[in-house]
């Protein structure tokens, strides 16, 4: 979806301004670590632990989220080293990649058990990827594809969030089942990456590899580089889900 003219600041006061990119984080951010304190307190951990776990996820998931963007664009970051410092770009894998090792060696270092930590991370996940997508037109980026069909670009954002608003809502429905620890966190990795990969990917206009092919009528294309990806982290995500499933002493852990 592209709309002309849309201011990307919320206010502005001389030269300070609020962004509604930086506020959709910052809220996603907010409320992720309301749900993490607040459930990790029901079932009996500590609030330091909570608020330093917390804390930790989203210092080094912001590193993991610039690292990725900058090795994704390496060509361009190596021409212009000191742009890697601006924070005008952030990866959503390499996010998800600082946040899940920082709480895991947290989480071994504590004696906690790092799967349940996991799972409710995932409310502060779909939540960002609904507001930064949403956040993402306003900023005129993650644009879609010209469909001749359509005659118009795919709303790339908008299918985006509907994938974060669609496994949020699944994430409380499978809550009522009481999964086992973690399964809750890879089967929401497990769909995202194939609702990404299949539906997101397909129509958002990113460069393409391996022999791309793009559809001009439909606006759709193969292969952007994270669907490249896809096939090896459904992998990993199924085998973290049979782990888990066969291990049925591994239920409600805390």
């Amino acid at each position: 979806m592209y709309i002309e003219n849309l201011d990307p600041f919320v206010f502005q006061i001389g030269s300070f301004g609020v962004r509604w990119y930086g506020l959709a984080v910052a809220t996603s951010m907010a409320i992720g670590v309301w749900y993490i304190v607040t459930e990790g307190k029901r079932r009996g951990w500590r609030e330091d632990d909570l608020f330093n776990l917390s804390l930790l996820i989203i210092v080094f998931g912001v590193i993991g989220a610039r690292g990725g963007f900058v090795l994704t664009n390496l060509g361009y970051f190596l021409e212009n080293p000191m742009h890697i410092f601006r924070g005008d770009g952030l990866a959503w894998h390499g996010a998800l990649l600082g946040g899940v090792v920082s709480a895991w060696i947290y989480m071994r270092v504590r004696g906690l058990v790092f799967a349940r930590a996991a799972d409710l991370a995932v409310v502060g996940l779909n939540v960002g990827y609904v507001l930064v997508r949403l956040a993402n037109i306003v900023n005129q980026e993650v644009l879609g594809r010209y469909a001749g069909i359509l005659g118009t670009l795919h709303p790339a954002q908008l299918y985006g969030s509907a994938i974060g608003a669609i496994l949020l809502i699944r994430y409380f429905v499978v809550e009522r089942r009481q999964p086992p620890a973690g399964y809750q966190f890879w089967s929401w990795f497990f769909w995202y990456s194939v609702l990404r990969g299949a539906v997101e990917e397909t129509v958002r206009a990113n460069p393409l590899y391996a022999w791309g092919y793009v559809n001009e009528s439909l606006g759709v294309g193969f292969f952007t580089l994270t669907q490249i990806a896809t096939p090896f982290l459904l992998a990993l995500a199924a085998f973290m889900l049979w782990r888990i499933r066969r291990d049925p002493m591994e239920r409600r852990q805390t």
